[in-house]
C-alpha cells in the first residue's frame, strides 16, 4: 500500500466523525426547534365574582357575674338569662325553641387562681347562642344591645371572648360554583383570544387548566371590617388556563 493510500484511508475515520457530528447536530437542532414549536403556549387567568347574602346567623351573648357569696353570683345570673331570652323575645325569636341554646357554664374560684386581693371570689359565666337563618333580625337585634346593659346585664366582650357580635355565614357556595367556573373560564379565553390575536396567531386547544380556591371576602374591604360581620358578600374565584399558539 502506498503512502497516499494509507493517508487516505487515516483520514477516512475522521470524515465519518465529522459527518455523523454534523448529522446529530442538525437533528438535535430539529427537535429543539420542534419543542419551541410544541411550547408556544399562552398562560390566562380568568376572575368571576359575586355578590351573596349570608343565610345564617350565630350570635354568642356571653354573660358573666361576680360575688363573693357563690349562691347569689349564680342568682344573678340567672336573673341576666331570663333577661336576655326576654330580650331576645320581645325582638321576634323564639326564646324557647331551638333557635337559643344555652352553652358554656363556667364557675372560677378567684381564691385557687391567686387573684382574689382585689376581685370579687366568684366568677360564673354562661353563654347564651342565637343561632337563625333570619340574618335581618339577629343584626337589627344586635344593634340594640346597649338596652341590656342598661338593665344590668354584663356581656364579656374582647379577646378572649371575640368581638361579641354576630357572625354571619354563607352556606350555599356549591349553587354558585357551575356558573362562576363557567365565567372565569371564559373570561380566561377571552384573554387568551386576545393575546393571540395581537400574536398574529390562534389558539390550538387547551394544554392544561386549574381552578383556584374560591374565597368569600367581605364586600366592603377596609381596615377592621372582616367578613363574618358583613351580611353581604363578595364570592370570588380564579381559574388558570394554558392554551396553545398555532403558527
Amino acid at each position: 500500500m502506498t503512502t497516499s493510500s494509507s493517508s487516505r484511508l487515516s483520514l477516512l475515520p475522521a470524515a465519518l466523525v465529522a459527518v455523523g457530528l454534523a448529522v446529530g447536530g442538525a437533528l438535535i437542532g430539529n427537535g429543539f426547534s420542534r419543542f419551541r414549536t410544541a411550547d408556544r403556549v399562552v398562560t390566562v387567568k380568568g376572575v368571576a365574582e359575586r355578590e351573596a347574602k349570608a343565610d345564617l346567623a350565630i350570635w354568642p351573648l356571653r354573660l358573666v357575674v361576680t360575688d363573693d357569696d357563690l349562691g347569689r353570683a349564680n342568682a344573678a345570673l340567672e336573673r341576666n338569662v331570663l333577661q336576655v331570652r326576654e330580650f331576645l323575645r320581645a325582638q321576634g325569636f323564639d326564646s324557647t325553641g331551638t333557635e337559643i341554646t344555652v352553652q358554656d357554664f363556667r364557675v372560677e374560684d378567684a381564691r385557687t387562681m391567686g387573684g382574689y386581693n382585689n376581685t370579687a371570689r366568684y366568677i360564673i359565666r354562661q353563654t347564651l347562642v342565637v343561632r337563625s337563618t333570619d340574618v335581618d333580625r339577629v343584626q337589627g337585634a344586635s344593634q340594640r344591645v346597649p338596652e341590656l346593659v342598661r338593665n344590668g346585664v354584663v356581656l364579656s366582650s374582647g379577646q378572649e371572648y371575640g368581638g361579641g357580635g354576630p357572625t354571619f355565614v354563607f352556606t350555599k357556595l356549591n349553587d354558585l360554583k357551575p356558573t362562576m367556573i363557567a365565567e372565569a373560564t371564559a373570561r380566561a379565553r377571552e384573554g387568551a383570544e386576545q393575546f393571540a390575536k395581537d400574536a398574529a396567531s390562534s389558539l390550538s386547544g387547551i394544554r392544561s387548566a386549574s381552578q383556584g380556591v374560591f374565597e368569600i371576602l367581605p364586600r366592603d374591604q377596609a381596615m377592621g371590617i372582616t367578613e363574618e360581620s358583613q351580611i353581604i358578600k363578595k364570592v370570588r374565584v380564579v381559574t388558570t388556563v394554558v392554551y396553545g399558539l398555532a403558527r
